[in-house]
């Protein structure tokens, strides 16, 4: 009996049933073979040496794909147990999944594990890779898993067993002499880890709850080569030094402070100003496109919360309720509430649509205090959120506006490397299949027009539509999470959203959720480590600072700062008794584009000598010679109409 194996590109091909992923693998190329990871079947993750009994699609994932990747790291999270076990045999072990780069596993350990015992267990890991064990699949019966996890006295994986329904089948996998309970896949042999590397430790509750014992936690990352291992460790070292966080307190940005509070940011002048650009920046785009810009408050009364589902199913990120005349106000952890409500204060016709609202508004979620990193994770944060509420008709035509919005916002920014992801319908949902099918559509029709590549995440969407996320990649090959455009039908159906069609009865709009920069927190965050901190000079907070070498040159530099204002450049003096030498480097460890020297010469000859930040002495020229030159600089790349000087 044969299959039929359909590829990625539409291709068929017809194998014996009961062929394997790699025994496909090596029929197209012995290198594609070795490669290999694991494959994906109807959809389905699965084991290289899976039996195909059926027609089906297929797609083989080698490292390269982010699923091959997770796979990989996962395998290899489970080779560290197993050396961890082998060197210390009385921890237990817990989960260690794959994550964004690398992976982690739980112990339940009285003491952390110093330095030296990463190493050992480093050293342990190549070993058994080099043995070559295969990591082998079995299913079982809960019972059977329970007997057995029961013997080696893993108590987690007992209480994990213990939640899962009696008649359901369990599947584990041993390498070695390592059984672990999971779904899988795995690599076929371990043998394909070529490198390892254990990063950092650190402690983890089991289960994310504070009430439960405190875990310690390994991180590792793994490769099929060293060099890729080599390559990976250098971009971290130079990812270490474009840290937003040292950057923020030594550009003097931002800061967070224990007294305020843990994840709330407090702008200083610099990073205050830099805001207000990219604020003043996103609001002139936005009235460009035909966006209506809104106000709402930062609390609400708890039936709005009720209504749109926050109370019932996001109650644990969100901050208790504040009384007042003995009703309940809580402060937002989303703006949706709010535009819905401006939509329903008035009767709407189908000749409106589409309506597009914009905010910059500013929300509060909880978030664990583990959790919280710099300007990336933050418990307030400025969302630059908008609601596009459109006919079926319009869905197309927007999702394509919006698109193209975002790309080109965020490339005049400086960003020109993009990751897109379509996200589909998950198990669970709310709205008509129609619907979703509708918007997926929409979604996917509008990324092919505009010639998009795009990979699609299935069943990835959220619980209330289909989704298209746009990620950004830096010079270290990171991805960055920035614009979101997400249906949405849960809230208009929540809140009764109408409109009146042509055919004079009361329709439901669809409505888009849509974010281009993300949090502007976020967002900021994400430039500082993008740029390292030498940000285009249209954005600096300071475009050039004057020096003064001595005190009787002070004047002379008061007047051409004025100047220099007076032409919209960002300027600052600095006329203190230190030495000139002393300045220019405190100058340049600003980051400031353009630093200004001013001696008794400069003034006598009305002229201006120019560093640029990285590039150096540009030499002696009159005023109007340095302002062309500043000006034009911060034409090269500005993308705004406006004067941002205030």
């Amino acid at each position: 009996m044969a299959v039929i194996i359909t590829f990625p590109d539409k291709s068929k091909k017809s194998f014996d049933s009961g062929v394997t992923p790699y025994q496909i693998a090596e029929s197209i190329s012995h290198n594609l073979a070795l490669r290999l990871v694991a494959a994906e079947v109807n959809g389905k993750m699965c084991d290289t040496d899976y039996q195909i009994n059926e027609d089906a699609s297929l797609l083989l994932h080698t490292f390269d794909s982010e699923k091959g990747k997770e796979v990989f790291w996962h395998s290899t999270s489970h080779l560290m147990a197993e050396a961890v076990k082998l060197l210390f045999p009385e921890v237990k072990v817990t989960i260690g999944p794959a994550i964004e780069n690398g992976f982690y596993y739980d112990f339940d350990r009285d003491t952390s594990f110093t330095d030296e015992e990463l190493l050992l267990i480093e050293e342990k890991m190549m070993e058994l890779a080099k043995e070559g064990a295969e990591y082998t699949r079995k299913e079982i019966s809960r019972n059977e898993a329970l007997a057995l996890f029961t013997k080696q006295n893993e108590t987690y994986k007992i209480e994990i067993l213990n939640e899962i329904p009696e008649d359901q089948t369990i599947s584990i996998y041993t390498q070695g002499v390592f059984t672990d309970l999971c779904r899988g896949p795995h690599l076929k042999n371990s043998n394909k880890i070529k490198a390892v590397k254990l990063l950092k430790t650190s402690g983890a509750y089991w289960r994310g709850d504070e009430k439960n014992k405190m875990l310690k936690r390994i991180y590792g990352i793994s490769f099929p080569s060293k060099k890729e291992l080599k390559d990976y460790l250098e971009r971290l070292e130079e990812a270490k030094k474009r840290d937003h966080r040292k950057i923020g307190k030594d550009l003097d940005l931002y800061s967070v402070s224990e007294e305020v509070g843990a994840g709330l940011i407090l702008w200083h002048p610099r990073g205050a100003m830099m805001r207000h650009i990219i604020e003043s920046y996103w609001k002139e785009q936005h009235i460009k496109s035909d966006y209506n810009l809104v106000y709402t408050p930062h609390i609400g009364k708890a039936d709005l919360w009720h209504t749109s589902g926050h109370l019932g199913f996001y109650n644990e990120s969100m901050y208790a309720p504040i009384s007042v005349d003995e009703q309940d106000y809580y402060i937002k952890p989303m703006n949706c509430p709010f535009h819905i409500n401006i939509y329903k204060s008035a009767k709407r016709s189908y000749r409106e649509l589409p309506i597009k609202y914009a905010e910059l508004g500013t929300v509060y979620r909880y978030e664990r205090s583990g959790t919280l990193h710099g300007l990336m994770r933050v418990r307030g944060f400025t969302q630059d959120d908008a609601h596009i509420i459109c006919t079926e008709e319009q869905m197309m035509e927007e999702v394509e506006k919006i698109i193209e919005f975002s790309i080109s916002m965020l490339k005049d920014f400086g960003f020109t490397d993009f990751q897109i992801y379509l996200s589909t319908m998950p198990e669970k949902s709310v709205g008509e299949p129609e619907d979703w099918e509708k918007a997926t559509i929409a979604l996917k029709n509008a990324l092919e027009k505009l010639n998009l590549n795009y990979d699609i995440d299935e069943g990835g969407g959220a619980f209330y539509g289909p989704k298209i996320d746009i990620k950004i990649k830096d010079a270290l090959n990171r991805a960055w999470q920035c614009s979101t455009i997400q249906f949405d039908f849960n809230l208009p159906t929540r809140f009764n959203m109408e409109y009146v069609g042509a055919d004079n009865q009361a329709h439901k709009p669809y409505m888009i959720h849509r974010a281009l920069l993300g949090s502007i927190e976020r967002f900021f965050g994400t430039l500082i480590e993008y740029y390292g901190g030498n940000f285009p000079t249209w954005l600096c907070p300071v475009q050039a600072t004057i020096l003064t070498v001595s005190e009787s040159t002070i004047h002379y530099a008061e007047r051409v700062k004025k100047r220099f204002i007076s032409h919209g450049i960002r300027t600052t003096l600095d006329s203190r008794g230190e030495k000139i030498g002393y300045k220019i480097r405190e100058a340049e460890m600003s980051k400031t584009p353009f630093i200004i020297i001013i001696g008794e010469k400069e003034e006598d000859t009305n002229t201006l000598s120019i560093r640029r930040h990285t590039k150096g002495d540009l030499g002696t020229h009159d005023i109007d010679q340095v302002l062309n030159l500043i000006k034009e600089d911060i034409k090269s790349v500005n993308p705004m109409d406006i004067n941002l000087v205030f």
